[in-house]
Parts: C-alpha cells; sequence; structure tokens
C-alpha cells in the first residue's frame, strides 16, 4: 500500500501475487484429480468438477471437495483444506486499502491502525463468547481472530520494527518470549496472545540466522506455494501411502518445497514482472476521467 501509486495499482499488485500461482494449483488439481478419483459418476461428468476452478478463483465461495476425491481419506470433505484463509487473506487487503487515503499522515495512519488492533483485541478477548454466536453470511468469527492479528502486525509494520538494530530485535524477543511463557496458565494469557505472539513471530522473522536470512535470494520466495500445494500433496501421500504423522510431515514438507520452487519460478515470478502493465490501473484512471468529464 506505501509503494503504490493509487488503489488500482496496489490491488492489481495484490491479484498478480494471489490469482496466477492460484489458478495453476486448481487447475492441476482438475487435471490429476481422474488418478485418485472413485466414484460411480465418470469424472468429466461430475458437476463437482467443473464448477471446482471458477468457485475457488471467487474465493468467497470455495469448494473444498469433489465426490469421490479423497474419500477415504481422514480429511475426506477437503482437497485442499488450506485455502480456506485466502477469503480473510484477501478481506484484509481490502482493509489495509482504506490506509491509502491518509497514507501520506504516516501517524494519522498508525492511529488508525492502533484503534482497529485494540477494538478487535476487545472482540477476540473478551467477547470472544458472544462473537461466537455471530451468523455472518459472508465470513464469519474468525474475521475477527485473524484480524486481530494482520491488525497487530500492520501496526507493526506502521512502527518501521524492523529499522530497529539487530542487537535489540533479540533483547525485544527474549522478553516478549518470557512474558508470554509466564502468561500461560493464567487468565490473561488470550490478552498475552494477541499482544505478544506477534512481536514475538516478526521478530522471530527479523533476527538474522546464518544461512537461512538470506535463502530468498538464492532460491526464491516459496511461503505461498508451499501453503497451496501442501494440503493436496499430503492428501495424495495418505491417499497412496497412508503415511505415519512425521514420515508425512518430511515427506510432504520436500515435495511441497520443490512445487512451490517451480511455482515461484514459473508462475508467481514472471507474474509480478507484470506489474508494469497496469490494466487495473489504466482503466481504473480511465472510468475516473469520464466521471469527472460528466
Amino acid at each position: 500500500m506505501e509503494r503504490s501509486g493509487d488503489l488500482a495499482d496496489f490491488y492489481w499488485k495484490r491479484i498478480l501475487r494471489l490469482f496466477p500461482a492460484l489458478a495453476v494449483v486448481l487447475i492441476l488439481t482438475v487435471v490429476l484429480g481422474p488418478f485418485v478419483y472413485e466414484n460411480d459418476t465418470p469424472y468429466l461428468l461430475n458437476k463437482a468438477v467443473r464448477t471446482y476452478i471458477p468457485n475457488n478463483l471467487r474465493i468467497y465461495r470455495l469448494q473444498y471437495d469433489i465426490p469421490g476425491i479423497f474419500d477415504n481419506n481422514p480429511h475426506k470433505s477437503a482437497i485442499n483444506g488450506s485455502l480456506w484463509t485466502i477469503p480473510f487473506e484477501f478481506t484484509m487487503y481490502v482493509a489495509v486499502s482504506l490506509l491509502f487515503f491518509i497514507k501520506s499522515n504516516r501517524k494519522l495512519v498508525m492511529l488508525a491502525l492502533l484503534v482497529a488492533y485494540l477494538l478487535l483485541a476487545k472482540l477476540d478477548v473478551f467477547n470472544f463468547t458472544e462473537i461466537q454466536k455471530w451468523n455472518f453470511k459472508v465470513l464469519d468469527w474468525y474475521l475477527i481472530e485473524l484480524g486481530v492479528y494482520f491488525a497487530a502486525g500492520s501496526l507493526l509494520a506502521a512502527v518501521r520494527i524492523a529499522d530497529i538494530s539487530k542487537q535489540y530485535i533479540g533483547v525485544l524477543l527474549i522478553l516478549s518470549l518470557a512474558m508470554f511463557v509466564f502468561s500461560t496458565g493464567h487468565r490473561f494469557f488470550s490478552l498475552a496472545g494477541v499482544t505478544l505472539l506477534p512481536v514475538i513471530i516478526i521478530c522471530i522473522g527479523l533476527l538474522p540466522v546464518y544461512g537461512i536470512s538470506n535463502v530468498t535470494k538464492h532460491i526464491g520466495d516459496l511461503s505461498y506455494g508451499i501453503y497451496i500445494y501442501g494440503f493436496p500433496v499430503q492428501q495424495t501421500l495418505v491417499y497412496y501411502f497412508g503415511m505415519s504423522h512425521l514420515n508425512l510431515i518430511f515427506t510432504s514438507l520436500m515435495i511441497s518445497a520443490m512445487l512451490a520452487y517451480l511455482s515461484w519460478h514459473l508462475i508467481e515470478a514472471p507474474a509480478l514482472k507484470l506489474k508494469s502493465l497496469k490494466p487495473i490501473p489504466i482503466l481504473f484512471r480511465k472510468v475516473r476521467g469520464l466521471i469527472s468529464r460528466s
């Protein structure tokens, strides 16, 4: 958001980061589906096969299963259960885009994020039972529970936590971990979670670790690829080999990492190079110009 020229530019970048790799994994799922398909209905005549890609590209109408695929697995109702977070992720993109209108005033941005964080923290920690009774038509109470961490992370980014010197990052991490461990078993544990966990996670990410800190410079950013390929890889391994937990963890991680490597270099990185095309920003400006002239 801070590096975007306008909202259309911001959304175009988010679309390029999210959808090309997602579209490919959905297509591969449908193409490779017959190898793990067990159903009396012929594969191509199964309506769920035809709706799987468009429903999941819509993100707010996710379709987790195709009847006949992984029906005998422990998680028989999901081909790629990890995708459940994508609607929340995109919703957070929409939320943070609202800061665009005040992004030139850093103090105001920090204030807005602080208010959002405090409000969400109150709902999540002190009104948890009531939230579970709410009936969202599009999203559910996870929007609150996940939103508080997104707001906390955004606030830490706004205060430029990454600019803190390496030695102080280590000190901050140790203090936060100590306080979090101390809170275990106490009534204020939930409050410690929404307060300290974001600091702990980001400090771990910023902590310089030899051999790991610069790994993305050499192999690329595998995070999204591992995320979208991990679940179907695990389901497939369970379907064919019925692996134990430890074997499944390590085998699926290696296979998912290889697929993520290919995804980054063949799909994600090339897609991000299309940022300069800016079809959405151009369309946005043309529509805005027509409105202003009228």
